[in-house]
């Protein structure tokens, strides 16, 4: 999880600053729509280093991400649909990878009667 964490991690970041600056942005010429990345540089160092809680926020940051994407998916047409299509995967992606991360990272706890 925690290779798939990363790999969609970065990707989304390419993702977000391709889109909005060359392949679709909402402007010609590109968009300031790209600062949308900057949220995505904040969790990398943590990421890369396996540290839990890092890992815990950076699945509710991905939320917001998966949200641009079903809401671009369903307005947009053409390359920018199919974009959008792409950062709701890589949102989804990282999501899950990030809780299922902590959820295998936590100590395991006898039961007790």
């Amino acid at each position: 999880m925690h290779w798939l964490a990363i790999a969609s991690l970065l990707a989304l970041i390419a993702l977000c600053l391709l889109w909005e600056g060359w392949l679709a942005p909402i402007r010609p010429g590109g968009s300031g729509l790209m600062l949308k990345a900057l949220p995505l540089l904040a969790p990398v160092f943590g990421i890369l280093r396996g540290r839990v809680y890092t890992y815990q926020w950076t699945a509710l940051l991905s939320l917001a991400y998966f949200m641009e994407g079903i809401m671009r998916a369903w307005s947009d047409r053409g390359a920018a649909q199919q974009l959008a299509i792409a950062e709701l995967a890589l949102s989804m992606g990282l999501f899950w990878s990030c809780v299922l991360y902590v959820r295998w990272s936590r100590p395991v706890r006898p039961i007790t009667h």
